[in-house]
């Protein structure tokens, strides 16, 4: 786009009328460049010469602005080494950058192009912005205007009255998929500061970052899980995913240390970490219980749920649902995370996204289907089902820890710790499951307090052999409800 500003410069008498000079200036991307600058003669006889002059001027104008545009190009400094060859300078017909950054305590400066493709948005491109205390960062518009050497300060970085989750919430526009925009996503993964690690799984390590004063977590996978990080950057994409009781997703990216190539999944931190340990560390009450078991339901709920529209989402099966797979955050409510392993729905028609393994997840909270592969492959709804009976396995280890005024505490256990071995195989989790039918103890004496006794009703309709017997993660969330109403806590 060009802006055209016309202003009459002088004129002159003629014999049957008079001399006008007309110069122009455009504006092109942001700066200033000359235009045509042309004698005009109108004659005295009246305006409609006036007039043809002027649109011949006008058109004339607009097809050398229409050539400018097309051909112009800004020549900066370059210090990146693919501009080795070409003396130290690129070409573009976006801007020109210079940066400095802080890594492991050196300052590194930058200078390059930017294409004009990624000057967005318009005004304060997402590009040009600068991290307080990580990166400082210049875009000019005029020919080698980026030789100016930046100093990052390296004074604390002031609290500010907006936090971490306004700044994601602005920039994550409603109704799209879980994180920031594909643009911002590689600008903020590349201005974290790696902080302790915080966990380790199958994939690699968990980290504690910060970004712009607040902490994230990011989950970095080794370069041979590439497939796993890919699968599950897209599924936190899903449109219309974001959910309070879904971990909040911001960014993917790939970083390279100059050894390997790391792939960065960067999300919201929570301090308790997952519920596996939450429980190990501490009892809860009925309140307490009832938030977790409600949050959890609704999380599972939304991500099972198709949304129909333009802009809807596609059912989702988790696959992986276990306590350690969910996150507790700072008002002890949950967050389900790790959907490297789940599935999308496609109504339309009737297919699921990923050719699907027939054994995925954890043993322990596999469901009879998947223990003796009578799953129906197929039928979406099958997922969900089996989604439902790890849900009814993570209630339990809730309830097992609720202090329910002088009841009996009982310590922390995963399900089937007294049927099985601490890492047991799938033939042994099937004749416990399949052949013998046996399920986690439910205590008698839990009949006596109305929560618990809700909470063992829903467990056993979770756990039913019989997938499609088995409670659906809405039925179970608004039993929750009703429950949370009835005891008056506010959820």
């Amino acid at each position: 786009m060009f802006t055209v500003i016309c202003c009459l410069l002088a004129g002159e008498a003629g014999v049957s009328g008079r001399f006008l000079t007309v110069a122009s200036v455009f504006v092109i991307n942001g700066h200033l460049s000359p235009g045509l600058t042309l004698p005009l003669f109108m004659r005295c006889s009246g305006t409609s010469s006036i007039m043809a002059n002027l649109r011949i001027y006008v058109t004339l104008l607009v097809l050398q602005a229409v050539q400018f545009e097309a051909c112009h190009a800004l020549w900066c400094n370059c210090s990146t080494p693919q501009c080795l060859q070409e003396g130290s300078r690129c070409e573009t017909d976006g801007a020109c950058v210079a940066s400095s950054s802080l890594l492991d305590g050196q300052e590194q400066r930058v200078r390059s192009c930017l294409a004009k493709e990624k000057l967005v948005p318009p005004g304060q491109p997402f590009f040009c912005l600068s991290a307080e205390g990580l990166m400082h960062i210049h875009c000019c518009y005029t020919d080698y205007c980026n030789s100016m050497d930046l100093k990052v300060s390296t004074a604390p970085v002031p609290a500010k009255d907006r936090t971490l989750q306004d700044l994601i919430y602005d920039l994550s526009t409603s109704g799209s998929g879980s994180g920031l925009p594909l643009f911002v996503q590689r600008t903020v993964a590349r201005t974290i500061v790696l902080q302790e690690i915080i966990g380790k799984g199958r994939f690699g390590e968990v980290w504690r970052g910060r970004w712009r004063g607040g902490d994230v977590a990011v989950k970095i996978f080794s370069s041979r899980e590439e497939r796993s990080w890919f699968r599950e950057a897209e599924i936190y994409q899903t449109i219309m995913l974001r959910h309070e009781n879904i971990l909040g997703f911001i960014a993917a990216d790939n970083k390279d240390n100059g050894t390997w190539t790391q792939l960065w999944l960067v999300s919201d931190y929570h301090e308790h970490g997952s519920l596996f340990d939450y429980l190990n560390r501490y009892s809860v009450t009925t309140e307490g219980m009832i938030k977790l078991a409600l949050s959890a339901a609704s999380g599972l709920a939304h991500l099972h749920m198709e949304i129909l529209g333009t802009q809807g989402k596609p059912g989702i099966a988790h696959r992986d649902l276990k306590s350690k797979n969910i996150l507790v955050k700072k008002n002890c409510t949950c967050a389900i995370a790790d959907l490297g392993l789940a599935v999308r729905h496609d109504s339309a028609s009737d297919t699921i996204d990923i050719a699907p393994n027939q054994r995925v997840g954890t043993k322990r909270y596999m469901a009879p289907e998947v223990l003796d592969e009578t799953i129906n492959m197929r039928h979406f709804d099958s997922f969900k089902c089996a989604d439902i009976y790890a849900l009814g396995l993570v209630y339990w280890e809730i309830a097992r820890r609720c202090n329910n005024g002088g009841t009996i505490l009982e310590d922390y256990q995963l399900p089937y710790f007294d049927l099985v071995p601490s890492d047991p195989s799938i033939e042994e989790m099937r004749k416990v499951v399949c052949d013998q039918k046996l399920r986690p103890n439910i205590p008698n004496w839990w009949q006596s307090y109305e929560a618990l006794r809700v909470m063992g009703k829903i467990m056993r309709e979770c756990w039913y052999s019989n997938g499609a017997a088995r409670l659906t993660a809405l039925r179970i969330k608004k039993t929750l409800s009703q429950l949370s109403i009835q005891e008056d806590i506010k959820v």
